[in-house]
């Protein structure tokens, strides 16, 4: 009630300053507009929905009512009966009127008709405290035939390479350069004024541009390695705090302190060891860089009867919707040392397990992926 007296305030406002052929000039474009995006909105493939913090719904497309099975009278029903996956809870936490997390994740509706939905939710103006939905059903894309996915690698490996082309241009022209002052220094008529301090830092410019190649390359070889993982039983509490080891000098050296937390019990999981280590690494790595200044990143391990979930939340300056968007597109990325390849190569990960990957993140308040990883007969069905 409260955010529709401040739409009506806003309303009646505006209409007062109005004369009385203007505020029939206003009530008419009002009306066409409003037709104009329900027309639009119910033209969209994807579900589109609002809600507010009592998740109730606002306003929802046709898609979205086809989608979910709306009922007729829907002023009873909340969006978290809809979709299950999402952690709640932890979304409505901050005990304030207006939104502020965003969430992107992929997971499974059950009704009316099992499918697999990409969710997106966005917050919309803080005065409002209502958030945007958006459903995108991605079911096709994991009953695609052998030969629709190989057709479907060998676009992505064209586009891959082709940011590989454009992203070892940058350290392929510093090597050439560098290497051309050195050359310069030392065939000098007087070598007696080389001063090794100089030759020293462009080797070790040059050093640095070979190792940035090097994982430009190993992280392209990553994103489109084909085959099957060769899977077995596999701790992945044993798993994380062997990548957390390794990557022990660049988390001491950024001053970040790590938490872990499992609750029992915590089977192990059948799945690819090398895999999985990867897109851990890809996700510890990328909370690490997000606190530039120390902070804390907190691992929290739990099960249910269907799935084994894992979570790392770090404490850092969190994203924005649009850095959100741009995280799932490869070669996109707002670091000055990184490629855009590493979520991809964690997406990829979790679909070869059948895992559900998600983010949610507020800007300046921190991070969590999460990657629910379905085990039993939930495991069986998610891949058939």
């Amino acid at each position: 009630m409260a955010v529709r007296k401040k739409i009506i305030d806003r309303f009646s406002k505006r209409f007062d300053d109005l004369d009385q052929s203007n505020r029939q000039a206003y009530l008419l474009r009002l009306v066409r507009e409003r037709g104009l995006f329900e027309t639009v909105f119910n033209a969209i493939e994807d579900g589109i929905l609002v809600i507010d913090r009592d998740l109730k719904l606002r306003y929802f497309n046709r898609a979205a009512e086809k989608l979910l099975g709306l009922p007729g009278d829907v002023s009873n029903v909340r969006f978290s009966q809809l979709i299950p996956g999402i952690n709640w809870k932890q979304l409505l936490d901050s005990g304030e009127n207006a939104w502020h997390q965003v969430v992107r994740q992929e997971l499974e509706i059950r009704y009316p008709e099992p499918r697999f939905v990409q969710f997106y939710l966005a917050p919309l103006d803080a005065d409002t405290g209502l958030a945007a939905v958006i459903l995108h059903d991605v079911t096709e894309n994991r009953r695609r035939t052998g030969a629709e996915l190989e057709q479907e690698t060998v676009k992505a490996v064209s586009l891959l390479a082709a940011g590989v082309a454009h992203e070892i241009g940058n350290p392929l022209n510093s090597l050439y350069l560098n290497l051309q002052i050195l050359e310069e220094t030392l065939n000098s008529s007087d070598h007696t004024e080389i001063d090794p301090g100089e030759v020293t830092s462009i080797l070790e410019i040059c050093k640095s541009e070979v190792e940035r190649l090097d994982s430009i390359i190993h992280s392209f070889l990553g994103a489109i390695r084909p085959g099957k993982g060769v899977f077995s039983p596999v701790d992945l509490r044993e798993l994380v705090v062997e990548v957390l080891n390794f990557m022990r000098p660049e988390i001491e050296a950024r001053k970040v302190e790590v938490k872990c937390s499992w609750n029992s019990p915590f089977p192990p999981l059948s799945g690819d060891r090398e895999q999985l280590k990867q897109a851990f690494y890809n996700i510890i790595r990328n909370a690490v860089q997000a606190m530039s200044n120390g902070g804390t990143l907190a691992v929290y391990g739990y099960s249910s009867p269907e799935f084994l979930c894992i979570e790392f939340a770090d404490s850092g300056k969190g994203m924005t919707p649009e850095a959100l968007r741009d995280m799932f597109i490869p070669f996109k990325t707002s670091k000055a040392s990184g490629n855009g390849i590493g979520t991809m190569i964690i997406e990829r990960v979790c679909r070869e397990h059948g895992a559900e990957f998600g983010v949610v993140t507020e800007a300046e308040r921190g991070t969590v992926f999460q990657i629910r990883f379905p085990t039993g007969a939930k495991r069986v069905r998610l891949l058939n």
